[in-house]
C-alpha cells in the first residue's frame, strides 16, 4: 500500500508543471489602446556598446577565476593531506595495539 501512495504522489509531482503550463493565464479587461512612446528610456532597453572599453572598466575575469580555481585546489589538496596524516596515525596506533595483543591461534 505504502508504494502506491509514493507512487501517486511521484505521478502527482510530475503532472504538476505540465497541468499548470496548459492552464489558460486570466485575461484582463479590455481598456483602450495606449499610443506607443515615440523613444523608449534608455534604462528600459539595451543599447549595445560600439566603443572601446576603458581598461580601468572591466574586471581582471582570467585572474580572478585563476585564483579561484588555485584556492580550490589548495583546499583540495589541504584535505587530502590531512585524511592522508590521519590515516597513518591511526595504521601506526592499529600496529601499536596489536603488537601488544597476544597472538590467537
Amino acid at each position: 500500500m505504502k508504494r502506491y501512495v509514493i507512487l501517486a504522489l511521484f505521478l502527482l509531482t510530475l503532472a504538476v508543471p505540465a497541468l499548470a503550463q496548459t492552464q489558460a493565464a486570466p485575461q484582463a479587461p479590455q481598456t483602450a489602446p495606449q499610443p506607443a512612446p515615440s523613444k523608449p528610456a534608455a534604462q528600459d532597453e539595451f543599447v549595445p556598446v560600439n566603443a572601446p572599453m576603458n581598461p580601468q572598466d572591466t574586471i581582471p575575469a582570467p585572474r580572478l577565476v585563476a585564483i579561484a580555481y588555485g584556492f580550490i585546489w589548495v583546499v583540495l589538496f589541504g584535505y587530502l593531506w590531512s585524511v592522508r596524516s590521519r590515516l597513518s596515525t591511526v595504521e601506526r596506533e592499529i600496529e601499536t595495539v596489536s603488537r601488544r595483543l597476544p597472538q590467537r591461534k
